[in-house]
């Protein structure tokens, strides 16, 4: 008898031992978890790289112009979110401006193109991907990855010199007995370098969703007579609904901020959310108004993510931004 209830007086003081975290506190403690202070050196850190420049940005919006020069005088103002929608003449009087409210419907139709041709070709993609072997899977993961390799600049003045006057793409279309076309320095260059940009950031988070899916209930679904249609709607689309709001929000938010590409391709013919930010810190000047269009966009993204995750919730998806 005594050796049994010694054993068992032993485990409860081991798991009495297990249970204490650092510092003293009981509680279950998981293998490899850290208590609080141990996380704090990196909360620290990220909370001032992350909400740091947040801070700074709405603090300057509500800021001053200087007369002269760049900067912000440290004198509370609400003209720059005024200047968002309203212009002052020389004589005085106060009419509405819709120049910057167009340059945002542009960004967003944009943005939107983009994000719903990038769906339209990674869906597909993705789909096809699953059905490999595993070691197919991980070299067309590496192919759609092979981007990333290289920086976007240069990414960039490569479809600079396939879409110029003398580049690849009009070499074909002379080929095919068309005539030359102007494919560079227009919306469309643009919305072609937004889709090249971002489509690898929608086929991952699809191809994740999808990479664990059964296909024997596809197959099932086509033993009870369902349609191939019937049976992407029904099955598989459901299985990948929570990959494709990930991919949607990679897709959008990026594509509707972005710099790059409306600059070189677009020949800053194509005036968009990002540039008209840069041209306020850069010739303008202006950086209450620039950091007020970023506490605009930065509003309008938290409310774009918020309607993402009530449709993910009603549609009981789990939304994970991760790849």
């Amino acid at each position: 008898m005594t050796g049994p209830v010694s054993a068992g007086g032993g485990a409860k003081r081991g798991l009495g031992r297990l249970r204490r975290r650092p510092g003293g506190r009981r509680g279950p403690v998981r293998p490899g978890q850290l208590g609080v202070a141990f996380a704090t050196p990196a909360i620290l850190v990220g909370l001032v790289f992350t909400l740091g420049p947040v801070i700074v940005i709405a603090v300057f919006s509500f800021l001053s112009q200087p007369e002269t020069g760049g900067g912000v005088v440290y004198q509370f103002s609400a003209e720059a979110y005024r200047h968002f929608l309203f212009q002052e003449d020389f004589v005085g009087n106060t009419n509405l401006d819709l120049r910057y409210l167009r340059s945002f419907g542009l960004s967003a139709f944009q943005a939107l193109a983009t994000t719903a041709v990038c769906i339209g070709l990674a869906f597909p993609i993705a789909l096809w991907m699953t059905t490999k072997t595993s070691r197919v899977q991980n070299l067309l993961v590496l192919v759609v990855t092979i981007p990333f390799w290289t920086n976007l600049l240069v990414r960039t003045y490569a479809w600079i010199l396939l879409l110029s006057d003398r580049g690849a793409a009009n070499a074909v279309l002379e080929a095919v007995g068309l005539a030359p076309r102007q494919l560079l320095y227009n919306s469309g260059a643009t919305l072609v370098g937004l889709i090249y940009t971002f489509l690898p950031f929608a086929i991952l988070p699809i191809y994740s969703a999808l990479a664990g899916f059964d296909f024997s209930l596809a197959e099932a679904a086509y033993d009870l007579g369902a349609r191939k249609s019937g049976v992407i709607r029904r099955v598989i689309w459901p299985a990948a609904a929570g990959g494709v709001m990930s991919a949607v929000a990679l897709c959008f938010v990026p594509a509707f901020g972005a710099f790059v590409q409306p600059v070189l391709l677009g020949g800053g013919k194509v005036l968009m959310v990002g540039n008209l930010i840069a041209a306020q810190y850069g010739e303008a000047r202006n950086w209450p108004f620039g950091a007020a269009l970023s506490v605009i966009i930065l509003v309008l993204t938290l409310l774009g993510a918020f309607a993402l995750l009530r449709l993910a919730k009603r549609s009981s998806q789990k939304v994970s931004l991760a790849i």
